[in-house]
């Protein structure tokens, strides 16, 4: 055992003792299995960085099954990095420690970030060693989710034109995820809209801080509207909307700015595999995917205001506050100034015009002729509110962690588990991010961006 989830386990019903148990570990890491359990791995195709395949799948990943909660939703348990399957298309289906490492930090990190998320109820060592670039140790994380159902499940069975498939998929998901739809007019186009919402707002929270996933294929969608499959996926330290960390996206299609229209791209695809379920008539289902389609974009755009007005303490709307938040952000571009830091120190100037954030500000900001005038601005602005500065700050708090699991700390923790086989630094950590809007003492070294050393310039998925 690396690492057990105990707070998910008890969530799901789980008795945690009797996963840390020899039985336990036995099943977490695949040599025996669950009562009930009918493992499969799911079939899906996708379009990678824009090229379609008609044929993806699970390549290293096994479906327990599903676990039903004493309030009746579904939880998918599910093996990653437990071996071969039918879709491993020459791959040995195996995990390194690496990102089974990441993949448990991240995702947990993101749902103390109350970013909607797959879990991670385990982290075991096999044992195996497992040949990447170098020999590397092997490692299998157990993934919680909503479901696996993805963009890529429907491309799959509309690539076969199996229209009877593509039903089921439709009736199953809109069951699982969004029953509401069933009392609609037309249940597929509610179905398509749902979804179309659910991703704008999962879009807005990752911006919010600072998430950049890194490989937003359709089949790494989730229809559930979860962040699903870290690979390559990071958070930003300095402020650059182009930024991008996978080591394959060399043009920047999945860079930090472009994944809203990205998830509309994806959304795209969807509803040309809903097409005959839309409307008999192809022109009008083709109307009826464009106006949901269209309609993405003005929910994003909601959604990131929303999100952006909490962290910086507007709780009241005038004409003037997009062009106030983006000035803000045109400051921290042309000065590199660290996104999640700079906020954080931003609440403290809205409640404490002589605390260490304000100081922070002005050694970063400080030169940029638009700091002052800026600053002025937006005081003024919280001041035209019925709350006051201080309420303004709390507020603001609760939206701009003071801790994200930054990249070069996930790095050292993979290091340390790599060269003395412990998981301390990983705990530590973890234990860190499970409070991320927390006050934290200033010498915190969890709250510090790296140094230039430090960077982590690039990402990769594991395989």
């Amino acid at each position: 055992m690396i690492r057990l989830n105990r707070a998910l386990a008890e969530e799901l019903g789980l008795d945690a003792d009797v996963l840390a148990s020899p039985a336990g570990l036995a099943m977490l890491a695949g040599n025996a299995l669950p009562d009930g359990a009918e493992p499969l791995a799911m079939a899906y195709a996708g379009h990678q960085f824009g090229h379609f395949v008609p044929q993806l799948g699970d390549g290293r990943a096994i479906l327990l099954g599903e676990l039903v909660m004493a309030g009746g939703e579904r939880r998918d348990i599910q093996l990653k990095g437990a071996g071969r399957t039918a879709f491993s298309r020459g791959g040995d289906g195996r995990a390194w420690l690496g990102p089974v490492i990441r993949e448990y930090i991240l995702s947990e990190a993101m749902h103390a970030l109350k970013v909607p998320t797959t879990r991670a109820l385990a982290a075991v060592r096999t044992g195996e060693t497992v040949i990447r670039e170098a020999p590397r140790p092997g490692a299998i994380v157990t993934r919680v989710a909503s479901s696996h159902i993805r963009v890529g499940t429907f491309q799959y069975f509309a690539a076969r034109e199996d229209s009877d498939a593509l039903r089921l998929l439709t009736d199953y998901a809109i069951e699982r995820h969004y029953p509401e739809a069933k009392q609609a007019t037309n249940r597929c186009r509610a179905f398509l809209q749902a979804v179309s919402h659910r991703q704008a707002r999962l879009v807005a929270k990752w911006l919010q801080v600072g998430f950049i996933h890194g490989v937003m294929n359709t089949d790494n969608m989730a229809i559930s509207g979860e962040t699903i499959d870290y690979g390559p996926c990071a958070f930003m330290d300095e402020y650059n909307p182009q930024k991008t960390f996978s080591s394959i996206d060399r043009h920047g299609r999945y860079a930090y700015d472009q994944q809203a229209s990205i998830a509309q791209w994806n959304l795209t695809r969807l509803a040309e595999t809903l097409l005959p379920q839309l409307d008999s008539n192809e022109d009008t289902a083709i109307e009826i995917a464009k106006s949901v389609l269209g309609d993405f974009t003005t929910v994003f755009q909601q959604e990131w205001e929303n999100a952006m007005r909490g962290k910086f303490g507007l709780v009241t709307e005038e004409e003037t506050d997009v062009d106030l938040i983006r000035e803000f952000l045109s400051l921290l571009e042309r000065r590199k100034a660290d996104w999640t830091q700079s906020f954080r120190a931003l609440c403290d100037l809205a409640g404490d015009a002589t605390s260490l954030g304000v100081t922070l500000l002005d050694n970063s900001l400080g030169e940029d002729p638009e700091w002052q005038p800026w600053q002025q601005r937006w005081l003024a602005r919280l001041d035209r509110q019925p709350k006051s500065r201080a309420d303004a700050a709390r507020i603001m708090k609760s939206c701009n962690p003071a801790i994200i699991p930054r990249n070069h700390h996930v790095e050292r923790a993979i290091q340390a588990a790599l060269e003395g086989g412990g998981s301390e630094y990983m705990d530590e950590m973890i234990e860190a991010l499970s409070h991320p809007y927390d006050d934290q003492p200033a010498d915190s070294p969890w709250i510090k961006p790296p140094r230039p050393e430090e960077k982590v310039l690039q990402t990769f998925c594991g395989t």
